[in-house]
C-alpha cells in the first residue's frame, strides 16, 4: 500500500509501534531454559493489552502468534516445546493487524554470549538492513536496495539466502513490489513517495540455499548452517525512510 490519508500514518504508526513492543517482550524473555511456546505466549499476551491479531495466524492459518526460529532455521518458524539452550541463535518474527493495517519486523538474539561467529552474522544482518535503508528513496529502484544488502554480506564473508525476500505490506501481510536481498535485474520496481514495505535481510553463514522443513512452514538453511534476520516495516519518502516499527 501507499500512505493516501493521515489515517493511514496513524494506524501503521500505532500497528508498529505493537509490533516492536511485543519484539521489546519476547527479547527481554529469551532466555536458556524457555521454550520458544513460553515465547509465544509472552507475544500473546501483548497482543491482548493492546488489541491486536497476529496476522499470520489471520491471514494464513499460521499455527502460532509469532514466528520463531532457532540456529539453522531461517524464518516461519512454529512455536512449540522447544527450550532455549546458551548460544542459540533466535529469530523473532512479528506481524501484527489492528484496524486493517499490519506491521512486520524481526529481530535476531542470541541466548548468552553465543560464539564470535554467531555475533558476527548477527551483527551483518543489522548492518545490511542498514546499508538497505540508506538507498531506500523515491525513484530509486527496487534492486539497488537488494544490491546494497549483499554487497554488506558478502564484504563479510556470509550469503544471502535466496527465494526469501523484503515485500510491500500495510492491507494484508505480502503485497508488491518484491524486495530481494541480493541485485536481480528481472525486478524492474522503482520505489514512490508513501510507498509502505520492509526490508529484511535474511542471511547464513554457509550457502544460499534453503528448503522447506516437513511442517510446512519453517524454512532452514540447506546446508544446516546459522541464520540470521533483521527487519523493519518503513515509509519511503523523498529523503530518510520512516520506520514504522522503530523506536
Amino acid at each position: 500500500m501507499s500512505i493516501e490519508t493521515a489515517g493511514d500514518w496513524t494506524g501503521l504508526k500505532q500497528v508498529g509501534r505493537i509490533v516492536r513492543l511485543t519484539l521489546d517482550a519476547l527479547v527481554k524473555h529469551a532466555a536458556a531454559g524457555v521454550t520458544t511456546a513460553d515465547l509465544d505466549a509472552v507475544a500473546a499476551r501483548v497482543l491482548t493489552r493492546y488489541g491486536a491479531r497476529s496476522a499470520p495466524a489471520l491471514v494464513y492459518g499460521f499455527p502460532g502468534t509469532v514466528l520463531i526460529s532457532v540456529n539453522d532455521e531461517v524464518v516461519h518458524g512454529i512455536p512449540g516445546p522447544r527450550r532455549l539452550a546458551p548460544g542459540d541463535v533466535v529469530k523473532l518474527d512479528v506481524t501484527l493487524e489492528k484496524d486493517g493495517y499490519i506491521a512486520d519486523a524481526a529481530r535476531t538474539v542470541i541466548v548468552g554470549d553465543g560464539t564470535d561467529a554467531s555475533r558476527r552474522l548477527v551483527a551483518c544482518a543489522e548492518r545490511a538492513f542498514a546499508a538497505g535503508l540508506a538507498v531506500a528513496r523515491a525513484g530509486t529502484p527496487v534492486n539497488e536496495v537488494g544490491r546494497a544488502v549483499e554487497r554488506e554480506v558478502r564484504r563479510a564473508g556470509f550469503s544471502v539466502v535466496r527465494g526469501l525476500t523484503g515485500h510491500g505490506v500495510g492491507r494484508t501481510i505480502h503485497e508488491a513490489p518484491t524486495v530481494p536481498n541480493h541485485f536481480d535485474p528481472f525486478v524492474r520496481d522503482v520505489l514512490t513517495e508513501g510507498l509502505v514495505l520492509t526490508i529484511e535481510p535474511l542471511i547464513s553463514m554457509g550457502r544460499t540455499a534453503a528448503v522447506t522443513a516437513a511442517d510446512g512452514w519453517t524454512v532452514r538453511t540447506r546446508d544446516g548452517s546459522l541464520a540470521a534476520h533483521h527487519e523493519h516495516t518503513l515509509v519511503i519518502t523523498r529523503g530518510a525512510p520512516v520506520l514504522l516499527t522503530a523506536a
